[in-house]
Formats: C-alpha cells, structure tokens, sequence
C-alpha cells in the first residue's frame, strides 16, 4: 500500500473513531441513570454495603455460641518418668508431667509414650448471656443496613439536587450567551452609526463596554456550570466536567403540587429508622452486660487413652520397658469423665454495674438525638411547604417579568436606532432584561427543588422521583 493510501487509512479511521466517541459523550444524562450509577458507584454507599454485609456475618458467628466446644488432642513423647517424693514449686507456669514410681536414685531409662483426648465443654444453660448476644447483633444488623437505606436515600437527594443545580447552570449560561450576542448586535450598530456621524463617538466605547460585561458575565456562569458538573460527577462516580442534562423533564410543573400533604408521618422515615436503631443497639447491649454478671452452668466430657513404653511391674523391675516406638504410641488405658459444674464470678457484678450504667446512659442521649432529628424533618417538612408556595408565585410571576422586559428591550433599542434614545436607556433596557432571564432561570429550577426538599423533609423520594 502505498504512502498516501496509508495516511487516508488512518485519517478516516481517526475520523470514525471521534465520530463514535463524540456520540457517547453527546447521550443526554437522564436523572434516573444519574442516581443508579451514583448507587451503584459511590464509594462511602460501597463501604456501607460491606459493613451491612459484616454485621450479618457476625450474627452467624455469634449463633455458633451455642454450640460445645470439642477439642481433640494427641501427643507422642519420648522422655523418663522419675518421680520423687517431696514438695515441689512451679515458677513462670513450666514444668515436665513426668509420672512414675519414686526410686531410690536417678535412673535415665527412656521409652515411648502417648496421650489421646477428646474434650467436650458446653456452657448450656447462661440465664440468657448468649440469647442476648445475638439479640444485640442482630440489631447492629438492622442499624447498619437502615444506615445503608439512610444513606441511599440521601445520596439520591444530593444527586438529585446537584443535577437541578446544574440544569440551572446551563440554563444561565444560555441567557448570558443570548445576552452576549444581543450586546455584540448593539455594539455593531453603535459602531456602524458612529461610522455614519449620527451618534457620538463615546457611544460606541459604552458599547463595547457593554460586550466586555456580557464576556466576563458569560464566563462566570460557565465556571459555573463546570462547578455544578464536577460535583455531580464526584457524586456518580464518574470523572466528568460536562453533560448534556435532559431539560424536558422539568418542563412541566410537578403533580405532586396538586395536592398537599398535610399529615405526613415521619416515622417511617429512613433517618429516623436509623437513629431508632441506634437506640435499639444500646438497649439491647444494656440487656446483654446485664447478664455478664449470671453463673454459667456447663457440662463437660472428657475421653482420653494412654500408651506407655513402662511396664506394670516397673516400679520392681526397672528394666522391664521397651524402647519401641510402636510399643510405646499404642494406647493400653483409657478413662472417662462426665461432670456438670457452675461458674460464677461474683466480683463481676461490681465490675458489670458501672458498665451498665454507662450504657444507659449513652441510650437516653441516643434517645434525644432521635427526638431531635424528628423536630428538624418535622421543621423541614414545613419549610418545604412554604418554599414551594413561594416557588410556585416565582414560577408564575417570571414568564410576566420576561415578557416586559422583552417588550421594553424591543422599544428602547428600535428607538435607539432611530435616535430617539440615549444609550443610557438601552443599556438599562438590556440589564433588565438579562435579569428577568436569569430569575426565570432560577425560578423554573426552584420549583423542582422545593419539591426535591419535600421529599426529603418526608422520607419519600419517589415523591420527587417518579414526576420524571
């Protein structure tokens, strides 16, 4: 192939590949997709997945509490077995079991030896220590998996905000384009009538005075809006500092505006039902180190073989042992042991008391946190009321205030043309103007954001969710 077949080969696949890529970054990001990526993507609702997941792990661990202990062991020595009669003191908890008769003198006659155990200790009867465990883990399951429904919920309202904020970037941006490009149509006329001598010379520099403003002023709301992009980015996990949002969807006003809820019960709130379970964890932790201060009844078994290298007869005949291995490993003697025993430590009621104290303690201040964040939902919910009726008066008032700027805009610049008007007029004519935009702007946003605020005040969010 030659050079030049090369170079066109490569340029249109360049081409292509561009062409794809633009149409990916160019799919309009609806707010439903934001939130499931953000859920799905989101590090701190990733972190509370694992420590829901954790805490139910934990209550199957501590189930297995009631369970026996069962432990098998077995040893295979080589050594002596003098005895000696006499007292004898252990010092830093070390000593060798050897066991034999108590000889005259030291002898180092060595031969195999072997023990065999299987251990059962069950603590079967605790006056409810191991019930109230799982009790309390159980409800450490139900706090962590509320605080990842809590969560979600409000990382869906923060998303959900972010993405209103945006929106109402963008639209910002819009005006303050549409404004830049009517000061550039105001400034060419100066400069062309200038030109013409029928106005003065300074009008044409207030002109460009005036795109420079628009300039700046379309500037700021893009910094703006790439602001509001980058959060919504960190928010759904995506390194991103531009979107093309769908503006459609809040177009229209809201149907939950219809009607009003007046009577809303917060007690299902995903919030509250966390701070509810905070409570419930400290209760049920207060029940458990109450028990810690019972008796524990337990059974225990013990099986156990033994096999020796040493005769009977050798406590007589000191030479009566073999140094076989297979001798020595094999179990000659077994014994059993059945026995049921009660454990009570008394001093642990002194120990126990404050700690219980203490926990009750820390339950009443967890009682007044909930109170106090069902006050704020409640407070809340009554100034989302009242920010929408506001928003609704703003909604409707803004198309007014467009519509007689617009108007007067129209005149103060037909009249500008015709040398009926100073520039002063028309510069304040087209302030006014980029004005009425931006509150109009701002005013269709609002709406949606008081009612994201309502849906949060109340614990619903397909109240905001499903008007999309």
């Amino acid at each position: 192939m030659r050079p030049k077949a090369i170079f066109f080969s490569i340029l249109f696949s360049t081409t292509l590949l561009c062409s794809q890529f633009n149409y990916v970054q160019a799919q309009t990001l609806q707010l439903k997709e934001a939130i499931d990526m953000a859920v799905n993507n989101y590090g701190t609702l990733k972190a509370k997945k694992s420590y829901a997941l954790a805490s139910k792990e934990t209550v199957r661990q501590n189930k297995t509490e009631y369970l026996p202990n069962l432990s098998l062991a077995a040893q295979q020595d080589y050594g002596t077995i003098n005895g000696q009669n006499g007292p004898l003191s252990v010092l830093g908890g070390l000593n060798a079991a050897s066991s034999g008769p108590a000889l005259d003198r030291q002898n180092w006659n060595a031969a195999f030896g072997a023990l065999y155990l299987t251990n059962v200790n069950w603590d079967f009867y605790t006056f409810g220590r191991i019930r109230e465990k799982v009790k309390a883990a159980r409800a450490v399951q139900r706090r962590d998996e509320d605080d990842l429904n809590q969560e979600i919920f409000q990382h869906e309202v923060r998303v959900s905000s972010a993405y209103l904020n945006l929106l109402a970037a963008q639209r910002l941006t819009r005006s303050q384009r549409n404004n830049l490009e009517r000061a550039i149509i105001f400034k060419d006329n100066a400069v062309l009538r200038a030109k013409n001598g029928l106005i003065a010379g300074v009008d044409t520099s207030l002109a460009k005075a005036e795109v420079s403003n628009a300039r700046i002023a379309l500037t700021k709301s893009i910094d703006l809006e790439q602001q509001q992009a980058n959060q919504l980015g960190v928010l759904i996990g995506k390194n991103a500092t531009s979107f093309i949002l769908d503006t459609a969807s809040v177009n229209h006003l809201p149907k939950s505006f219809i009607v009003q809820d007046t009577t809303a019960n917060l007690t299902g709130h995903p919030v509250l039902r966390f701070y509810k379970d905070r409570v419930e964890v400290s209760n049920q932790q207060v029940n458990y180190l109450r028990r810690l201060s019972y008796p524990s009844i337990s059974m225990i078994g013990v099986f156990q073989g033994r096999g020796s290298g040493f005769s009977s007869n050798y406590a007589l005949d000191q030479s009566d042992f073999t140094k076989k291995y297979s001798d020595g490993v094999n179990p000659t003697r077994a014994n059993y042991l059945i026995g049921v025993g009660i454990t009570w430590n008394l001093t642990s009621i002194l120990r126990n008391s404050p700690q219980v104290k203490a926990q009750r303690f820390i339950s009443r201040g967890l009682q007044d946190e909930y109170e106090l964040a069902g006050q704020q939902l409640q407070a809340q919910l009554l100034l989302a009321e009242t920010k929408i009726k506001n928003a609704m008066d703003n909604y409707q008032e803004a198309p007014v205030q467009v519509k007689a700027a617009s108007d007067a805009y129209l005149q103060k610049s037909t009249l500008y043309k015709n040398g009926l008007t100073t520039l002063v007029d028309l510069t304040q004519a087209l302030y006014t103007l980029n004005r009425a935009e931006t509150d109009r702007d701002i005013a269709y946003t609002n709406v949606w954001q008081a009612l994201l605020l309502k849906s949060a005040a109340s614990g619903d969010f397909n109240l905001f969710i499903n008007e999309f």
